[in-house]
């Protein structure tokens, strides 16, 4: 998701919870050009997300804000029955109230924007009732009507919220450790097909990589 913008001219702000894979990422970026910000910390943090946007704004400004941090509550996942409450709330913590936490840091910049955007990492399992995947869905399905209703209340913004479907990650192997990935496609992959939203009139709205792909 960092690399495609950057191999567009885009400057970057980056965050992530490892400092060293975060830090080895950006030295990446910049070596192929890009102006990058790498800034390690969690989103749960009213003051890490608040030195984000301050990053972005010593670099220019904001066009597009990406909430892709996620966690799914419990690993290995498991049934609603015996879901812990607290694994729960961490889920709700990190995947509902940070992203809107800093669209709400964010929207005096992406508003000042000429075309500012949120990109709202979501999932199939938003809309679709999986076993063993209730909690993590319910977060999901908590960020598209967010998302929606962020789309209604900013019309001066482009709001999507895209499900990238089921990839090869590491969170997916935390869900369910006995799933073969082998066949599942790439963040690599799958990344610039999210993207093609950047390049088109694309509007408000719910997409699939799926969809996205024709």
């Amino acid at each position: 998701m960092a690399g495609e913008p950057a191999a567009r001219g885009w400057d970057l702000v980056l965050s992530a919870r490892g400092a060293d894979p975060l830090a080895e990422a950006g030295e990446a970026l910049r070596a192929a050009g890009a102006r990058v910000t790498a800034v390690a910390g969690d989103v749960s943090s009213a003051a890490h997300r608040a030195e984000l946007v301050a990053a972005a704004r010593a670099l220019g400004g904001l066009d597009l804000l990406v909430n892709n941090a996620g966690v799914l509550g419990v690993e290995p996942l498991v049934p609603l029955a015996v879901h812990p409450l607290e694994g729960l709330r961490e889920a709700f913590e990190v995947n509902v109230v940070a992203p809107l936490g800093l669209v709400q840091e964010a929207l005096p910049l992406l508003r000042a924007a000429a075309a500012g955007a949120v990109l709202n990492i979501s999932s199939d399992a938003a809309v679709v009732p999986y076993g063993t995947w209730g909690g993590y869905g319910a977060t999901k399905a908590a960020g598209d009507l967010m998302s929606a209703v962020l789309a209604l209340e900013e019309p001066g913004l482009r709001v999507w919220w895209a499900d990238p479907g089921s990839m090869r990650t590491r969170m997916m192997a935390a869900a369910d450790p006995g799933e073969d990935l082998a066949a599942l496609p790439t963040p690599q992959e799958v990344a610039p097909v999210l993207l093609t939203l950047l390049t088109g009139p694309a509007p408000s709205g719910r997409y699939t990589a799926h969809g996205l792909a024709g």
